[in-house]
């Protein structure tokens, strides 16, 4: 949708202004936020009623018939119907797809492919951007410009839908349904080499078994007591709730969605650069994406989250400097008095979303499964999905408003904001590296999570042939000694 919103030919066919932010434009973005907070509401029931995969099935059939509703558009009614239909199914997809990945992953491997998993964003993201360029270049008088990008949506959607069918259910829900004999099965093929008597086997299973209760408000759609009836859990889901926010909120909103009002304020007014910068800054996002998802187990989920904020915060400054000694304002918009100030300033943007990919692209889609027990994983996503969308609700709604009315002054508020952040990640965040899900019970049970997910234990490990069996193993290992 940035790329479309840059389009004279989207904007024209509307009825939108050609320079503005309007509330109009902010509806369109807002209804889709809309479709999935009320698709949040069930999501967690679906994901536990019929399992991960259903949960990812069901979400991609909105997708598509919601993508066929806005393509075929001829109103700007049915374009919002279509958006609001796609955001609904997304809010299914984006909390069956993480809890899949993290409860399918072996443990060894379970950060960087939770972590990879959200840096996919970018495969679709990617062709997004380059795809609206070349129809904005190759279709300037025509909505096709807009209609294709749009028709593209449903491929990746549609690859999901044909394949869900043939993937094995996770063995967490296995388990918490009574189906031992299928989890073990799964677990051996994919974790055991084939060998259901393998040891990392026997003791996934020994822990799933003793963790996870077969009678717990994952058997019932319409309890959510469970992300607050004790200190906790409710400690689990004020950590799930703050990284919704800061996710959002970390001034990701600008550069996704209102990419062209910034570029505009560096001097680039052209819509082909416009587009052609933004697909670039997908790449550099990527990048910086998949570097902190390989890593984050070396480096830990809260020192990549602190070196993302405090890098944002910096190219903030830097940005927000660039614009106050560098910019006029003409009718409400930034426009650069050298051309040195503007490639700085784009510079500093790309920086920027390379910063944020580091530490956020992985870790929103991965912390927040962590954070959750089993019983209420599936609704605690949809609990994170609901406040993902209020917190993006406001970037949809406002963003593009306050840049035609404040301009680059809105960059102080990030910087306050994202040192708020830094803060609160210093002192409430837990490290859940290297740790199987079962095992985070104890650091999130202790008086100190804190303290105790940084406080170093120890391994009794014996040799079995050519593998090594943990014999005895202290729950309040630090990430500096995982399994």
């Amino acid at each position: 949708m940035s790329g479309i919103n840059a389009m004279p030919q989207y904007r024209s066919y509307f009825g939108f202004s050609l320079t503005e932010g309007t509330p109009s434009t902010g509806i369109v973005y807002a209804i889709y936020t809309i479709g999935n907070i009320v698709g949040s509401f069930f999501a967690g029931p679906a994901c536990d009623t019929f399992g991960r995969r259903y949960g990812m099935i069901f979400g991609s059939v909105f997708i598509i018939i919601g993508t066929i509703v806005q393509a075929t558009c001829t109103g700007l009614g049915g374009f919002m119907g279509g958006r609001f239909l796609l955001g609904f199914g997304v809010a299914t997809s984006a909390s069956a797809g993480p809890a899949y990945v993290s409860e399918m992953a072996h443990p060894a491997y379970r950060g960087p492919m939770t972590g990879i998993y959200n840096t996919f964003y970018f495969m679709g993201q990617i062709p997004a951007t380059f795809i609206s360029w070349g129809t904005n270049k190759n279709f300037p008088n025509s909505d096709m410009s807009w209609r294709i990008p749009i028709w593209v949506q449903m491929c990746y959607s549609g690859i999901v839908l044909l394949n869900a069918y043939f993937l094995p259910e996770t063995p967490r829900w296995l388990v918490a349904n009574d189906r031992h004999d299928e989890a073990l099965k799964v677990m051996a093929k994919y974790h055991g080499e084939g060998n259901p008597e393998s040891p990392i086997v026997q003791l996934e299973l020994k822990e799933m078994m003793d963790e996870i209760s077969k009678t717990g408000s994952d058997k019932r759609w319409w309890d959510y007591r469970e992300l607050f009836n004790s200190p906790e859990v409710r400690y689990r889901t004020f950590l799930v709730f703050l990284v919704a926010f800061f996710g959002q909120w970390s001034g990701n909103g600008a550069v996704t969605y209102y990419y062209p009002q910034m570029l505009a304020g560096a001097g680039i007014t052209s819509t082909n650069t416009q587009l052609l910068l933004n697909g670039f800054q997908s790449v550099v996002q990527f990048v910086g994406a998949v570097s902190g998802a390989l890593f984050t187990d070396k480096i830990g989920r809260r020192p990549a989250l602190m070196f993302s904020t405090g890098a944002i915060v910096v190219c903030f400054c830097i940005v927000t400097a660039i614009n106050a000694t560098n910019v006029v304002e003409v009718n409400g918009v930034g426009t650069s008095k050298s051309a040195s100030a503007a490639n700085a300033e784009i510079a500093f943007i790309f920086l920027f979303g390379f910063c944020y990919s580091i530490g956020w692209t992985p870790n929103q889609a991965m912390y927040p499964v962590e954070c959750l027990k089993f019983e209420n994983r599936a609704k605690g996503m949809g609990f994170y999905n609901f406040w993902v969308n209020i917190a993006s609700f406001y970037n949809t709604f406002v963003i593009g408003i306050a840049f035609t009315g404040a301009g680059w002054k809105y960059y102080f508020l990030y910087i306050f904001w994202d040192l708020l952040e830094l803060a609160c990640i210093y002192f409430f965040f837990v490290e859940t590296s290297n740790r199987t899900l079962e095992e985070l019970t104890a650091i999130f049970a202790s008086k100190t999570p804190v303290k105790t997910s940084l406080r170093k234990g120890n391994l009794t490990v014996a040799q079995v042939g050519d593998e090594a069996v943990v014999l005895e193993k202290d729950t309040q290992a630090s990430h500096e000694e995982g399994l």
